[in-house]
């Protein structure tokens, strides 16, 4: 057989969780041709993976990229990881289908101002990624918290009857354009007041296209374990799949709690569909609240609007130098974004080696000292937490980042290699593949990965964008979902 290109001698890790096994991959435009023993292949551009291992692109299956998949196409802060995937719109947060005449209220300024927010219908979204393609590929949720600033004259309280039809006439214009499913972020402010019933009306029309709901829980801290109830409830309810986002137990007492909720989670799984996500950081990040300050060990402030000089800093240090407690310190900084270290290592690790956890950075690009989630969750995940502690092996951390991700998502052909799938395809060095980005420099890529491929075209290279931009908008398939 004759392909474009051969990637030859390295190890396949196929994305299934099995061992990886010595052989040469094939790829003819966007799609894998072939798998096969070394020397199988021949013709076009034959690349040298010796001692490497070549896995699918990775599926980050949380993140908040929907505007800078157009702000920075080149995508540097995934593509350097080996992400070639990115699902947005998380948190109840979405830039699409969002027109706003003024600047977005808090969670909805993490992601831009009011010129962020120009996308009047989801198509109008799907259709600039399309004109300005971004080197990875991209799956968007609508954000429940954006149809309530969309709808509502005042977002504490609950949506009246008229306001739920308005939203959902949104939703379903958005799910008929392709949408992947409702997300909502009920934890913050502008759907706070949200009652369960208004999630599940909307909930029901989502699991009416066969999407899915995803969801930052009402609370992760005291009630965290009936805010998962609640969740579980919503998806029973609309009779569509459950993605519970970045689990965690947050504040010290809570911490050991996933002890809890994990057997609750598998226990569920056995009567509906049900997935979740995580980061392998004992810190957070989102906006800054003085009322969050004190469950956290330490804060670092990422951006500030009214004092942008501050961004970087601890918060403890600013309220020093200003005389104030940390919570008038916090008041001064706002509107403003904040990294909360309020985790156990102990959850965290429990959480990631649960066989059923999807990987989601959850970074929040547009920070200016961002989470180092944002450059390094990819390589911490197979450097720090399969090599280095053993928590799982190499190609069970590949499977999570995956396959398995593809699987929930509904994404044919990706996240596999396997002939007839999109060489969507990443090669990396399994023994100094690790995260560089630190909370003090955030910005950095990690080390040992190699090649990143997106559809079948290369778009990282020995520590640089190629400027290929291939990536595309990747439409909901229902028929693909699978929970079992």
């Amino acid at each position: 057989m004759t392909a474009d290109f051969v990637l030859a001698g390295g190890k396949v890790a196929d994305g299934s969780g099995r061992p990886a096994i010595a052989a040469d991959v094939a790829v003819t435009g966007e799609r894998i041709v072939g798998v096969g023993a070394p020397g199988t292949f021949s013709g076009g551009a034959r690349i040298d993976c010796t001692d490497r291992i070549v896995a699918p692109g990775f599926i980050d299956a949380h993140t908040h990229d929907d505007a800078i998949l157009l702000d920075l196409p080149d995508m540097p802060m995934k593509t350097s990881q080996g992400v070639t995937t990115v699902v947005t719109g998380n948190c109840g947060v979405s830039v699409a289908p969002v027109a706003l005449p003024g600047d977005p209220p808090p969670p909805l300024d993490l992601l831009g101002d009011k010129r962020t927010y120009r996308h009047a219908r989801f198509g109008d979204w799907v259709r600039a990624l399309a004109t300005d393609p971004p080197a990875v590929n991209a799956i968007g949720l609508v954000g429940h918290s954006s149809l309530r600033v969309c709808t509502m004259d005042r977002l504490d309280r609950p949506a009246t009857g008229e306001e739920i039809a308005r939203m959902g006439e949104m939703l379903d214009g958005a799910m008929a354009e392709g949408a992947l499913g409702l997300s909502t972020g009920l934890f913050y402010a502008p759907a706070r007041a949200a009652p369960t019933s208004e999630a599940i009306a909307l909930a029901k029309i989502a699991g009416g296209h066969g999407g899915l709901y995803a969801t930052h829980l009402r609370d992760e801290g005291e009630f965290l374990e009936r805010s998962i109830e609640e969740a579980l409830t919503i998806g029973r309810e609309a009779d569509l799949p459950v993605v519970l986002s970045h689990h965690k137990a947050a504040g010290k007492p809570n911490h050991g709690k996933t002890a809890r909720t994990l057997p609750m989670i598998d226990a569920a799984r056995t009567r509906q569909r049900v997935a979740l996500d995580v980061y392998p950081y004992i810190a957070s990040s989102t906006v800054l609240t003085s009322d969050r300050v004190a469950a956290a060990a330490r804060v670092i402030v990422t951006w500030s609007k009214s004092h942008p000089e501050q961004g970087g800093r601890d918060l403890s240090e600013i309220a020093a130098d200003w005389g104030v407690g940390l919570e008038q310190a916090a008041e001064r900084l706002l509107p403003a974004g904040a990294i909360y270290f309020a985790m156990a290592e102990d959850d965290v690790r429990r959480v990631l080696a649960w066989p059923q956890a999807m990987i989601g950075s959850d970074g929040l690009p547009h920070d200016t000292h961002p989470h180092p989630r944002l450059w390094g969750t990819f390589p911490r995940v197979r450097g720090h937490y399969a090599r280095e502690l053993g928590l799982f092996t190499m190609e069970e951390a590949i499977r999570r980042m995956t396959a398995l991700t593809a699987k929930r998502l509904g994404l044919r052909d990706r996240g596999v290699v396997r002939e007839g799938a999109f060489a969507d395809i990443v090669v990396f060095d399994p023994k100094t593949v690790i995260d560089r980005a630190t909370f003090a420099v955030p910005k950095t890529p990690g080390a040992g990965i190699d090649m990143t491929f997106v559809n079948g075209r290369l778009v990282w290279k020995n520590g640089a964008a190629t400027g290929a931009r291939p990536g595309r908008f990747l439409a909901r398939d229902a028929a693909a979902m699978d929970y079992s």
